[in-house]
């Protein structure tokens, strides 16, 4: 069973045509990020079924912290699971079982962690992000749900998936995404309108994430142990540490990553309080608007997803044409999808918006937000793209450049300022004026450090 699970690997990062290994690698990655959007997404469209602002306000508070807990995952995901398709690039695959057994507990550790933090401190938390008296109190009951419940079992089940998609199983890594998602959606309508009473729709929504979740996190492990001891995905301590070059890494590469994702979110908590401080209507509409703007992102995040353990693998391998290729048709896929999204939210953002609640005042906001933010669509997918590809390269410390560079000198300063100029518009318009200025960096980046894509080939790491 084993060498027949590594032929196929090979065959998928080494010997099938480039078009078809992406289509393999990204196909169920985009569909599962998909997923994972539109289940977030069902809490804000079942929640504005109650016709209530303030419910969807709160859980559009909620959302950015819940993000933050997976950008953990993403620090011990994204530094092990580059590193075990280039390890296994370099075909040193008993390393590679002990990078997956640290990363998984490093996950589960800093995962427990934070859930604990967030329920011990959960008044001041909900208050830094701009809760009041009319959205606390569902505020509270969402995250307690999601977060300090549910925090453990959705990060270590991403955090599995992602782990599993390094070793080219891309297509059971999505299955479980996919599986916890369409739970989500139909537990929603369960908890919140049939077995809770009114009023106690926002808790419903939790109680339903979190169930979901814990179901994605048991099909995992079912994946994982029929694997067999063999697997390169391991739990037992007893397979041993990996070299201590190793470890640094895994955090190499998930820290900046952990940082970047920490710093979106960041940004998105950030737009909740500049909005916050106009009225709540306001809020609501930005809170649809960043659902809305997040289907082309999350196409983009899951080619990503994709790419890289093939631009690993293929790296590590020193094979140089196989690296580039993958690299400029996944560039290409992403940008198409961008551009087909400035069109239909630009013709449609009326009917975008009325999907997640029918208040008028609220539809109107948010159709004037989504045809400004989507502008920034193809920006945003090649300031993400670059950072993707020096974490697959392992070059951490370029991507966290590239990612603090675009959130804390561009981004987020761009809001302060276009706010306090132009006001509640300014806010929207900041993301297509500071990731105008991000690509450009990004692209010189790129072009300074794309000479070293070759150093494997002539013997450096």
């Amino acid at each position: 069973m084993q060498t027949k699970a590594r032929g196929s690997q090979d065959d998928i990062f080494r010997d099938l045509p480039i078009p078809t290994a992406l289509r393999m690698m990204v196909f169920p990655a985009v569909i599962s990020q998909l997923i994972v959007l539109i289940y977030n997404m069902a809490d804000t469209f079942f929640v504005g079924q109650t016709n209530n602002p303030y419910m969807v306000a709160a859980t559009s508070l909620i959302l950015p912290v819940f993000n933050i807990s997976l950008c953990l995952a993403g620090l011990a995901g994204s530094g092990g699971g580059t590193l075990i398709s280039r390890l296994l690039g370099r075909s040193e695959e008993e390393e590679a079982r002990r990078v997956s057994v640290f990363s998984l507990w490093l996950g589960i550790a800093i995962a427990a962690v934070f859930a604990l933090g967030i329920g011990m401190f959960m008044e001041p938390v909900l208050k830094l992000l701009g809760a009041g008296e009319n959205t606390y109190q569902y505020a509270r009951q969402y995250a307690f749900c999601v977060i300090v419940v549910g925090g453990v079992p959705t990060v270590l089940s991403n955090l599995l998936a992602t782990l599993i998609r390094s070793i080219g199983r891309s297509r059971q890594a999505s299955t479980g995404i996919i599986l916890g998602g369409l739970l989500n959606i139909a537990l929603d309508p369960l908890f919140m309108f049939v077995l809770l009473p009114d009023g106690y729709e926002v808790l419903g929504a939790g109680i339903a994430t979190c169930l979901s979740n814990c179901i994605a996190l048991l099909y995992f492990l079912v994946v994982v142990l029929r694997m067999g001891r063999g697997s390169i995905i391991a739990f037992s301590p007893k397979i041993g540490m990996p070299r201590r070059g190793n470890v640094l890494a895994v955090f190499a590469v998930g820290i900046p990553s952990a940082v970047t994702t920490f710093l979106f979110d960041l940004d998105y908590v950030i737009i909740d309080k500049l909005m916050v401080s106009y009225h709540d209507l306001a809020l609501a509409a930005i809170g649809i608007v960043l659902k809305i703007e997040r289907f082309p992102l999350n196409v983009g995040v899951g080619i990503c997803q994709g790419m890289m353990p093939l631009v690993a693998y293929n790296y590590s391998a020193g094979n140089r044409k196989r690296t580039e290729d993958t690299i400029r048709l996944s560039r290409t896929l992403g940008l198409v999808i961008a551009a087909i999204s400035i069109l239909l939210y630009e013709l449609f953002a009326v009917q975008f918006a009325n999907i997640f609640i029918s208040d008028p005042q609220t539809v109107e906001l948010a159709s004037q937000f989504l045809r400004v933010r989507v502008l920034a669509t193809p920006l945003m997918f090649l300031s993400f793209f670059t950072v993707y590809l020096f974490q697959a390269f392992g070059r951490g410390r370029i991507s966290l450049f590239l990612g603090a560079t675009r959130w804390l000198v561009l981004n987020i300063p761009m809001l302060f300022l276009l706010n306090a100029i132009f006001g509640m518009f300014g806010i929207v318009w900041s993301q297509v004026m500071a990731d105008a200025l991000n690509v450009a960096i990004s692209f010189y980046v790129y072009w300074k450090y794309r000479p070293r894509i070759g150093a494997l080939e002539n013997g450096r790491v």
